[in-house]
């Protein structure tokens, strides 16, 4: 499992750094694109427990496209697109509901879950794009995953080395206050460093405030997804990632955080 895990990252850690780095706004919008469609076959997958996403009707498929949409609504920095097609999503998928309903009385619990996949994925992942067609939205985006991996392995160590209390046990058990806290303090030294090095015209104070912010909600992001794979009695969202998972296993904390860094990027800085 491990090797498999390197061999994924060795291999795939590169190419990112050089679409994110190299690859130009619309490019990156197109991976995430892409990223959005996987993940959501993966969300469908897991709220309708294995079940084929045809087999709910067209409602998860207007999900899909309508997630599609606000990514690239986003790249055009369009939000009254993305308002009118979460609307849009909305006002149609009840509509299907109510064909559905004669013949599946979880219409509206289908339509309920659309909605959450909806929001939780597509809207949230749309941030990424937002951040990168802003100013500097290469460092932004590098300082960003830093923020989220440094989080997230000090997390993992200060827990395994440290850990005695437990964070939240009926999700996961193996989260731990001190992980939790660990992960705050990696994130905030590793997030000093490259404010002072790449960004040294960020304000200290605020800085800290992000990167405080930023340890706090990506474990939650984490957690969110634990507790619809929890629900669904499965281990992984997928298997498209050799040794980590399905794609939301490894952007769960990135969907939470991704809003957070663009509030700061652009309202609060």
């Amino acid at each position: 499992m491990h090797l498999k895990r390197w061999i994924t990252a060795i291999i795939a850690l590169p190419l990112l750094i050089l679409l994110i780095g190299k690859g130009g706004a619309f490019l990156f919008a197109v991976f995430i694109c892409l990223v959005c469609l996987i993940s959501m076959f993966e969300y469908f997958r897991i709220v309708f427990n294995n079940t084929e996403i045809n087999s709910k009707g067209i409602i998860p498929l207007l999900g899909i496209l309508s997630g599609i949409g606000i990514i690239c609504a986003a790249y055009i920095k369009s939000f009254e697109i993305i308002a009118g097609l979460l609307i849009f999503n909305l006002i149609v998928a009840g509509l299907f509901s109510l064909r559905e309903f004669s013949t599946n009385n979880a219409a509206l619990e289908i339509v309920s879950k659309q909605v959450q996949g909806v929001i939780y994925i597509p809207l949230l992942l749309s941030s990424l794009v937002l951040i990168r067609n802003g100013n500097d939205g290469v460092i932004w985006i590098f300082f960003m995953l830093l923020l989220v991996f440094v989080c997230d392995t000090g997390a993992f160590y200060a827990g395994s080395y440290l850990g005695r209390h437990k964070l939240c046990p009926a999700v996961s058990p193996g989260k731990t206050v001190e992980g939790f806290i660990g992960g705050i303090v990696f994130c905030a030294c590793a997030g000093g460093l490259f404010k002072y090095f790449f960004l040294p015209q960020l304000n200290w104070g605020l800085s800290f405030l992000l990167f405080i912010s930023v340890g706090v909600i990506g474990p939650v992001g984490d957690l969110f997804e634990s507790v619809l794979k929890r629900t669904a009695d499965i281990k992984d969202s997928g298997n498209i990632l050799p040794g980590h998972g399905g794609m939301l296993d490894r952007i769960d904390a990135l969907i939470f955080t991704a809003p957070i860094v663009y509030l700061f990027k652009d309202y609060i800085f």
